[in-house]
C-alpha cells in the first residue's frame, strides 16, 4: 500500500510530467490534489496528527462523483464529461477498490466482534470497518452493505 509521503511524491512527479507533456487537464487535477494535501499538512501542524493523503484524495473523488450525479440530473453532459475525466485521473492515485463480497466479509467480522445486532447501531461498526478496509472501499458503499447485513 502506498504511504502518504509516497503519494505526495508521486503527485509532484506526475505534475512535472504533465507540465512537460502539456496535459492541462491532468495538471489541473494534480494541482488541486496537491493543494488539498498541502492544506491538510498545514492543518495537521495545529492538531499534531499526520494527514492521511489517501483519504484526502478519496474526499476529492467523492466530490467529483456527487458533481457527476448533480450535473446528470441537470442535463449538463458537458460538465459530466469533464468531471468523469477528472475523476478518472484522481482514481489512478487511489488504492484498488475491493469487491462487494470482500467488503461484506470485513463488515460481517466487525459486526461479530462488536456484537452489534440492531441496525440503529450502524455507527459502531462504520469506523472500524473503514479502518480495516484502508481506503479500498467507498464509505457510502460500506454503509450500504452494512445496512443490508444488519437488516438480515
Amino acid at each position: 500500500m502506498t504511504t502518504s509521503d509516497d503519494l505526495a511524491h508521486r503527485l509532484d512527479q506526475d505534475a512535472t510530467q504533465a507540465l512537460r507533456d502539456g496535459d492541462k487537464l491532468k495538471l489541473s487535477v494534480i494541482r488541486r490534489a496537491r493543494a488539498a494535501v498541502k492544506n491538510a499538512e498545514i492543518d495537521a501542524r495545529t492538531t499534531q496528527k499526520a494527514p492521511d493523503n489517501v483519504r484526502i484524495l478519496q474526499g476529492l473523488a467523492k466530490r467529483h462523483r456527487e458533481s457527476i450525479e448533480q450535473f446528470t440530473l441537470g442535463g449538463r453532459q458537458d460538465l459530466v464529461d469533464q468531471e468523469v475525466a477528472e475523476l478518472a485521473i484522481l482514481e489512478t492515485y487511489l488504492p484498488a477498490q475491493l469487491s462487494d463480497e470482500e467488503i461484506t466479509a470485513v463488515v460481517r467480522e466487525v459486526i461479530t466482534e462488536a456484537g452489534v445486532t440492531d441496525p440503529k447501531q450502524l455507527g459502531k461498526i462504520m469506523k472500524p470497518a473503514l479502518d480495516r478496509l484502508g481506503g479500498q472501499a467507498d464509505g457510502a458503499r460500506v454503509r450500504e452493505i452494512a445496512q443490508q447485513v444488519l437488516a438480515g
